[in-house]
């Protein structure tokens, strides 16, 4: 609520992602260890979470780009698997992500020689990921209508109201929750439910419809009751 006392409504953003080059590349898995030790934050959460604003033309299997190079190209399939299972949920911030990683690349190449090294044709190039917003003129006054709504988002927008806003968030907590949990308490198991949505293994695609069906099922039972 506003200060005198008024409920606000959701005011509905979009969003393009552009990538950028970092001038980072790896072309083996020590390269790739030293540059994920000193490439900023932002490209690590390009490679992680960026992957869901993407176009993808071909199916991918380790669910981040470093899984897929070191699967794909360097044909590290143990290593691939996981790296795959890095989410980045699991991390207070993309510093605590990249240690792990660090770690994880280190006990490996402790472990095995240097590994293959990839032509500079098929590197691995470091890219970091700036977001445009900009206002559909859009606002949702009362939660009832978000079953409504959700479908009819571009996939942008719902990337930036959920999973955008769980990593700019000090908190981790999602535009969505947010804004139910300041309209009223009565609000608090649907947040709950938003807040176990998986990222790990989705697609925009398949959240939007995840959340679709949630915000349906929880006012349905809601009318029923």
């Amino acid at each position: 609520m506003t200060e005198n006392g008024e409920e606000t409504g959701l005011t509905i953003r979009d969003c393009a992602f552009t990538a950028l080059a970092t001038g980072e590349e790896a072309r083996s898995l020590r390269e790739l260890r030293d540059r994920v030790a000193r490439i900023p934050p932002g490209s690590l959460y390009y490679h992680f979470s960026g992957r869901l604003l993407r176009p993808l033309f071909d199916a991918r299997e380790y669910v981040n780009d470093f899984g897929n190079w070191v699967g794909y190209e360097l044909r590290e399939l143990d290593l691939a698997e996981r790296m795959a299972l890095l989410d980045p949920a699991d991390y207070s911030d993309m510093e605590e992500l990249r240690e792990w990683m660090v770690e994880l690349l280190e006990e490996h190449l402790a472990r095995e020689s240097g590994g293959r090294e990839v032509p500079l044709s098929r590197a691995f190039h470091f890219l970091k990921g700036k977001i445009v917003v900009f206002d559909t003129g859009r606002t949702v006054r009362h939660p009832k209508e978000l079953p409504d709504v959700i479908p009819v988002l571009s996939r942008s927008s719902i990337y930036y109201h959920f999973v955008d806003a769980r990593a700019r968030s000090a908190d981790g907590v999602d535009d969505l929750q947010r804004w139910l949990l300041q309209r009223s308490s009565e609000y608090r198991p649907l947040a709950a439910a938003l807040a176990a949505v998986d990222l790990h293994y989705t697609s925009l695609e398949k959240l939007q419809t995840e959340l679709t069906h949630l915000f349906e099922d929880y006012f349905r039972a809601g009318e029923t009751s």
